[in-house]
């Protein structure tokens, strides 16, 4: 039966869980879009499609964030509460520690729900977008975001000099160096030119130029004049026009059974694929390493500070344990168990201490000398 007191803590922690994630999350969007700003400053992309390219990378960081903030939280509002003494109001009521810490494991049950939604369908498919996105940028729009007086790399092989450009969208004093054909690299010059949209890409219509190629069999200098001239300024050759997939984007049942183009790849395919059914796994994990901080050992009315601290150098072991076993494992796919054993052991040894009934003995004992 639900209780008033469950719907009070209940409450509290969804709160401060909602509040801690959202604020967190935004400060890391705001540092990670840092990155994108010289697309809106310099280089005249709108802010509406700043804001559309940068806010597909939230899923990704609130399913990164979501596991440490309940952790938080959890710590945070019990430690609050002891210091207030509620919590030991609480205790002289007869509530149990399985009665306290019910409210605040039905949050973190919520969050891991919550964290599998993000992690199998909603992070993938932002990140899909993403990719799409910044592609379609740099494949596509590349050539409208062409600075004045500025070498412009539109990819490794292609790089666009423009000295003005008018109002009208008319380019003035153009310089490409074009080493997409190996066999023919090329300088093309221009006094003058516009932007057009073709079907594989922007392309630029140069006037009143000349293409300046070197005969790699006589060593001489070959410059061929031109009224008019039309390049494609797209990245991709007309032989590779789809964009490459990232695994970060496949589906689930792709990275458990993979087909990866390098066979190398395989076993990295298969670590993502289980980093994303354990990662949302270690949000109840942590929260039960905040609930047995918080509630575990023997009770002192005035809360203490060893144990919170002591949880804390534990969970920094816990990150740092749960990067290296993901390392491990994108490198031998045998070490996979190490991921579910980092999501699964801390969560159940807390419970264990917390709820089981050798620390209750030994509370008892404890209270008796």
């Amino acid at each position: 039966m639900i209780s008033r007191l469950d719907i009070y803590i209940f409450r509290q922690v969804l709160l401060a869980l909602v509040i801690t994630t959202s604020g967190l999350t935004a400060l890391i969007w705001l540092i990670q879009s840092l990155r994108f700003v010289d697309l809106v400053v310099n280089r005249g992309l709108s802010f509406f499609v700043f804001i559309h390219l940068t806010s597909l990378l939230i899923p990704s960081f609130v399913a990164v964030m979501l596991p440490i903030t309940t952790y938080v939280v959890i710590q945070f509002v019990y430690q609050r509460m002891a210091a207030d003494r509620e919590l030991t109001v609480m205790r002289a009521a007869g509530l149990s520690p399985w009665a306290l810490a019910r409210p605040a494991l039905a949050v973190a049950v919520l969050a891991t729900a919550f964290g599998y939604g993000l992690s199998l369908w909603a992070v993938p498919d932002a990140t899909a977008d993403f990719k799409t996105f910044q592609w379609e940028i740099r494949n596509r729009l590349a050539a409208f975001l062409l600075q004045d007086g500025v070498f412009s790399p539109l990819s490794d092989k292609l790089t666009v000099y423009v000295r003005s450009r008018d109002k009208n969208g008319t380019l003035s004093g153009i310089m490409v160096d074009d080493a997409r054909d190996p066999a023919a690299h090329a300088t093309i010059l221009a006094e003058r030119g516009r932007l057009l949209d073709g079907p594989n890409g922007p392309r630029v219509l140069l006037l009143d130029g000349s293409r300046q190629t070197i005969d790699h069999q006589s060593g001489r200098l070959d410059v061929l004049s031109f009224k008019q001239n039309e390049i494609d300024l797209a990245e991709a050759t007309k032989e590779e026009v789809a964009r490459p997939i990232d695994m970060a984007e496949m589906p689930l049942a792709a990275l458990l059974n993979p087909h990866p183009f390098f066979e190398r790849d395989r076993a990295k395919w298969k670590a993502e694929g289980h980093r994303r059914l354990t990662e949302p796994l270690t949000t109840l994990s942590y929260a039960m390493v905040g609930l047995f901080s918080a509630l575990g050992g023997i009770f002192r009315r005035h809360g203490g500070m060893l144990r919170p601290l002591v949880t804390v150098g534990f969970m920094v072991g816990l990150l740092a344990t749960g990067l290296a076993f993901s390392t491990l494992a994108a490198r031998e796919s045998s070490l996979l168990f190490l991921t579910w054993l980092h999501a699964v052991v801390p969560g159940l040894l807390c419970c264990w201490l917390l709820f089981g009934p050798p620390i209750h003995l030994f509370q008892a004992r404890s209270l008796e000398a």
